[in-house]
């Protein structure tokens, strides 16, 4: 099983439009350090799917028919923007797996075009998908919100974006799996207080912790933590990668 970031963002990716920090500048300058929204893409057999939409140029990143169809895990506007222009196409249809939400992103339920939504996982249903087994698991965010459970060549990945900590049942669930690798919402620095929507790094250490993964990346960075990361990131633990886009697990 491969699993590729293509975004690695926040909703404000980075560079953040106007914003002058260290890690923004740095990014300005070199385009490794650029973050797109949080998007990946995982590949097992014939099977080829896309964890969220938010990337704007999908029609021209996959060509038609060579997607087995998309793991949506929400519905904000930074990971679902791109199928508003996907659902377009002809000639073909593209399931949209994700969570059970009645208002969705605009107006895609009324028109979806080419966008197949008639199957949303219920909470901890496993679905399989050729060689590739996906279990839909709950998260803490503002809009109905799942991570998936990837298990297949002999590899489990947990992909948990957005969320701010981890609800009860999810966190027993994956402490009772053996995780060869955790990607994980981390959107800003150690923070004074508990973040409302996203995970600080305090939060996202602890998960890790009680995880326990053999190797953890973080994804959904924001530009706060990469000017906080230019001066401390060599105090993360040695199984704790910082995810760049287009890295592949």
């Amino acid at each position: 099983m491969r699993l590729t970031l293509l975004g690695t963002g926040d909703a404000r990716r980075v560079p953040v439009y106007g914003c002058e920090c260290a890690a923004c500048q740095a990014a300005h300058a070199d385009e490794r350090l650029r973050r797109q929204p949080c998007c990946a893409l995982v590949e097992l057999g014939a099977q080829r799917w896309l964890i969220d939409s938010g990337l704007p140029d999908l029609t021209e990143r996959f060509p038609p028919r060579s997607l087995s169809g998309i793991l949506q895990t929400h519905y904000h506007a930074d990971h679902a923007q791109g199928l508003l222009h996907l659902r377009w196409g002809q000639g073909l249809v593209i399931p949209v797996h994700g969570p059970v939400d009645p208002e969705g992103l605009s107006d895609l339920y009324k028109h979806p075009g080419i966008l197949d939504f008639s199957q949303p996982f219920t909470p901890f249903e496993s679905r399989v998908l050729g060689e590739l087994q996906v279990t839909g698991l709950p998260l803490l965010h503002s809009k109905p919100t799942l991570g998936y459970l990837l298990e297949g060549g002999g590899r489990r990945i947990a992909y948990l974006t957005d969320t701010v900590g981890l609800p009860r049942d999810t966190q027993a669930f994956l402490q009772r799996q053996t995780l060869d690798v955790l990607v994980l919402d981390c959107s800003m620095p150690p923070q004074p207080q508990t973040p409302r929507n996203h995970n600080d790094l305090n939060l996202a250490l602890k998960i890790i912790s009680e995880l326990t993964p053999g190797r953890a990346v973080l994804t959904h960075v924001g530009h706060t933590l990469d000017a906080w990361l230019r001066e401390h990131g060599a105090e993360l633990p040695d199984e704790v990668i910082v995810g760049r886009d287009g890295m592949q697990v």
